[in-house]
Order: structure tokens, then C-alpha cells, then sequence
């Protein structure tokens, strides 16, 4: 069996290319574009593997896609290739509608030709898995209000939560106009080892280890579910086998925190393993104009995935910080000239309403 992997060298998919690697005899062709948050590192051993393929190609060059459907032949596909970053979208969304919209609309074109020409069992078996995020439901706006779940509508209210939502629809549009055996996952913030240093959590931790200041938006009581990335890798890994065409699989380890709650950990455990001589971290939490359009509240109900796909998340969110952070101390020789060249860390996204 030959899978089709896009954006396998970004933070989310080179878990699952390290996971389809290690636990399966397949092939694993992995198209991406290497933009700036790419890390063919992240691969380790597996960069070399036989049985890795990677592709540098833009999911909008129709040609391209049709190159490869047609000389690697997957039996499955896992679309992840996409922008993410929300402050990154409100600077410049165009981006995000190229790359998330035309973007899953050529891939879905090519692969609607390619699983068009296949027969019998081939056929069948084809699968077409598009990951998505909980962002396309919009904002829950108290505590108290239930989590997103498979049936909940689409809300979207940022540039790139847009672009994900219209890529949803595609995907949805596809398999019920055309038949295709396309189906979803949303899931919750993501965190772990490799994950570029414009997220909040590299981004605090790296800051707070610099003894430069923490921005947290607003009053920092903005609330984010908080799944580690090996528990979704595994999960979109069982989703590939075992999903279903039409299916909507809902992604989450029922662990929210607010942002200042994230901050506080990250210099909680920062402080016990390499202590600050200028005193605990806390001291370095500045509050900042809040982001434009913020969503309250993102928490998801995963209780239909689990039953569907015999799957629950493992790590709790204190051992999996601490693992996290410990991997950012261990591993400066990577961190570092992302830093120095490719991202300072500097505000995005401050462009007012």
C-alpha cells in the first residue's frame, strides 16, 4: 500500500509520517511545499527511509498533483498541507485562501480523476482523509457552554479559520456530489516536540528561557483544548484505516486551559528544570492589546471518535508540557537559527479590527 501524505515535513504531519514509518510496512509519499515552517529534521532517520518518498510540490500546481497521483498510485490520501497560524492569517490571508482553498480544491481534483480511473477493490478501498480544525465552529462563549462535536455548525471567524471552513466544504461537496470516499477530522490545539516557535507554547517557553518578555493577550482568560501532537498523529493514523466516507471524526483530550493557566506552567516548569537567577519567570508576563476578532473558548466532545476509531488520548497536559519544554532545552541546535533568521519572535497578527 502506497499513502499519500501532504505537508509530512510540518509540525502535525511529520508526526504522522514518523508514526506511518514506524508502525507499518507502507510507503509513504509525502508532498510538501517546504515553506517556512517545514523541518525535514523532525524526521530523523526517517528523512532517508526507503520507504519515504518526499515530493517538493505546491498542492496548487494541478499538473503536479495529477503527476503524482498517477506515477505513485496511493491507495489513501491524508491531506494536512496548510497555513495555520491565526495572527499569520489576519497579516495576510491571501495566503491562507490560496494554500487551504485552491489548494484542497486541485488535490481533490486530482484525486477525483485518479480514483475515478481505479476498479474493483481499489476502488473500494480508496480513502481521502482531510484534517481540519475545531476553529471552524467559531467561539463558544462561556465555560459553561458544551464543546463542539460532529454536528456542530460551521462558525468561522478568522481569515484562516475561513480558509479551513471553505476547504471542509469542498471536501464535503466532493464526496456527495461526486461519490469520492472523502471524510474529516477537527481537533484542538496541538503541542510537542518540533513545533515552529510562532505557537504559544514554543514561543512562551523560548522567551521566558531568553528572559524576554511573555505576551499574553488580552486578560489571558481565552480557553484552548490542549491535545499532544503523538496522541493526534495516532488518531489520524487510525482515521486513515479505519474512517468512513461522509465521516466526521471530532479530536480531543478534554484538557482546557486558559492562555495565562499555559504561561504560568511553561515558568512553573521552566523554574524547576533551569532555574532563572533573576528570579521565577511569572515576572515576565506582559499583558498586550488582544488579538483582533479572538475567539472566547475552543473545546471539543471526542467521544464519538474514540468509540469510532478505539482511540483516546494518553498524555495529560502537565507531563506533556514538561516533556515539551524539556525537548526545546535539549534541542537548541534546532531552535536556534529559527530564531536568529527565520522568526524572531515578534508579534503577528496586530493589525487592528
Amino acid at each position: 500500500m502506497t499513502l499519500l501524505i501532504t505537508g509530512g515535513l510540518g509540525f502535525i504531519g511529520s508526526a504522522v509520517v514518523r508514526r506511518l514509518l514506524a508502525t507499518t510496512d507502507e510507503v509513504v509519499v509525502n508532498v510538501d511545499r517546504m515553506t517556512y515552517a517545514a523541518s525535514p529534521e523532525s524526521l530523523g532517520d526517517w528523512l532517508r527511509s526507503p520507504r519515504h518518498i518526499h515530493l517538493r510540490a505546491d498542492i496548487c500546481d494541478a499538473a503536479a498533483m495529477r503527476e503524482v497521483f498517477a506515477k505513485h498510485r496511493p491507495s489513501r490520501v491524508m491531506h494536512l498541507a496548510a497555513e495555520s497560524h491565526v495572527d499569520r492569517s489576519i497579516d495576510g490571508p491571501a495566503e491562507f485562501i490560496r494554500t487551504n482553498v485552491v489548494g484542497t480544491q486541485v488535490l481533490l481534483e486530482a484525486a477525483r480523476e485518479y480514483w475515478a480511473s481505479l476498479e474493483g477493490a481499489a476502488k473500494a478501498d480508496f480513502r481521502f482523509h482531510h484534517v481540519s480544525t475545531d476553529e471552524v465552529f467559531g467561539s463558544l462563549e462561556s465555560r459553561d457552554e458544551p464543546p463542539f462535536d460532529e454536528n456542530t455548525r460551521y462558525d468561522p471567524r478568522s481569515p484562516y479559520s475561513a480558509s479551513k471552513a471553505g476547504s471542509d466544504h469542498l471536501v464535503r461537496a466532493w464526496q456527495h456530489t461526486y461519490g469520492m470516499p472523502n471524510f474529516i477530522s477537527n481537533t484542538t490545539n496541538n503541542y510537542g516536540p518540533w513545533q515552529f516557535p510562532e505557537k504559544l507554547i514554543p514561543l512562551v517557553t523560548l522567551n521566558a528561557l531568553e528572559g524576554r518578555t511573555l505576551p499574553v493577550y488580552g486578560d489571558g482568560s481565552n480557553i484552548r483544548d490542549w491535545i499532544h501532537v503523538e496522541d493526534h498523529a495516532e488518531a489520524l493514523c487510525l482515521a486513515l484505516f479505519r474512517g468512513q466516507p461522509g465521516a466526521t471524526y471530532c479530536l480531543g483530550p478534554r484538557q482546557e486551559r486558559t492562555n495565562l493557566e499555559v504561561v504560568r506552567a511553561i515558568c512553573a516548569t521552566l523554574d524547576r528544570l533551569r532555574p532563572d537567577p533573576a528570579g521565577p519567570r511569572e515576572r515576565l508576563i506582559t499583558y498586550v492589546k488582544d488579538r483582533p476578532g479572538h475567539d472566547f473558548r475552543y473545546a471539543m466532545d471526542p467521544s464519538g471518535a474514540e468509540k469510532a476509531l478505539g482511540w483516546r488520548a494518553k498524555h495529560d497536559f502537565e507531563s506533556g508540557l514538561a516533556q515539551t519544554i524539556a525537548w526545546y532545552l535539549d534541542n537548541e541546535a534546532w531552535w536556534r537559527p529559527i530564531r536568529d533568521k527565520r522568526y524572531a519572535g515578534q508579534r503577528l497578527g496586530g493589525v487592528k479590527a
